[in-house]
């Protein structure tokens, strides 16, 4: 077995550890032992709610905390239905082959309950938005139900991600604002080229055993021009966030501002290899700090000179 099949991101440490092995198994389940997943489904919605201008700084606050624990608990419960769906697909992956439903530490009965659990968390979320963001939040629902089948028929299985993971930037839009407006539209495409770009990375991990169990991944289809495509992505992506900058009316404190995601992303797309999983995975993660330096960016848009 190469190097790259033995790689695996599961972690049994630190806190993790701690606690009794029932409680352990399901913290696997929901990613607790890799928050970094909550964090970028965070920070999508953060990028929402601080685009509109004319919103209060108070009323900003309470969203981004609210979408803070939504993200948490509806990052889990995807994780559970993704688990549910690809249990026989992840025992034949090396770094996934630990997860709890793959190794058989938890039931599919063990996982419905805790999956509804969550979901009743989410809603207790949702009803604390505005009518417009519960119908969207609601509507996301569908992307989050069929994301784990893009594998089984499309090469873009992360292209699809995008536009789940990234759902979060019209929803932050729609509970800070009331409305959906091109701004928004232009921010939810940058949102998705953005998580496109890193999920490949992410994906190359896998090609090798998705290759071999027959997985279709844009990870695969992409390998041998992995750094102009990543480079594509990240490009897309600050094209249409400085589009939507435009359109929101943001300062001009914003474009120094998004030199720093923007030289991050470079720097990635440069140095990606697509054979070094250990880097791939070191890269991915980095996302967490590219886009809290765009979060940046966009609260610096809101003051003006």
């Amino acid at each position: 077995m190469s190097a790259m099949s033995r790689h695996t991101d599961i972690r049994v440490t630190g806190w993790i550890a701690r606690l009794p092995p029932a409680m352990q198994a399901y913290a696997l389940l929901a990613r607790l032992d890799r928050p970094i997943g909550t964090w970028l489904l965070w920070l999508p919605g953060v990028w929402g709610i601080l685009l509109p201008q004319g919103v209060a700084p108070a009323e900003r606050i309470r969203l981004i905390v609210l979408f803070g624990v939504g993200s948490l608990v509806m990052r889990a419960a995807g994780c559970v239905v993704n688990d549910m769906w690809d249990r026989d697909i992840d025992r034949q992956v090396a770094r996934t082959a630990g997860r709890p439903l793959a190794s058989g530490a938890l039931g599919m009965r063990q996982a419905t309950l805790f999956l509804a659990v969550l979901l009743l968390a989410g809603l207790g979320v949702l009803v604390q938005l505005n009518p417009l963001s519960r119908l969207l939040g609601v509507s996301s629902l569908v992307l989050v139900a069929l994301y784990p089948l893009a594998k089984r028929f499309t090469w873009w299985p992360q292209l699809v991600m995008g536009f789940t993971f990234g759902f979060g930037a019209p929803l932050g839009y729609a509970a800070a604002a009331g409305q959906l407006t091109w701004a928004q539209a232009a921010l939810y495409g940058a949102t998705i080229a953005w998580q496109l770009g890193f999920d490949t990375i992410y994906g190359f991990q896998d090609m090798e055993d998705d290759a071999r169990i027959g997985v279709k991944s844009t990870s695969r289809l992409m390998h041998g021009q992995a750094r102009s495509f990543i480079s594509s992505c990240y490009g897309t992506m600050l094209a249409l966030l400085a589009l939507a900058a435009i359109m929101s009316g943001a300062s001009a404190l914003f474009w120094p501002a998004l030199l720093l995601p923007a030289v991050l992303l470079g720097r990635q797309a440069s140095a990606v290899n697509p054979l070094d999983p250990g880097l791939c995975l070191t890269q991915f993660r980095a996302n967490r700090e590219i886009g809290l330096a765009v979060a940046l960016a966009l609260l610096l848009g809101l003051v003006t000179l």
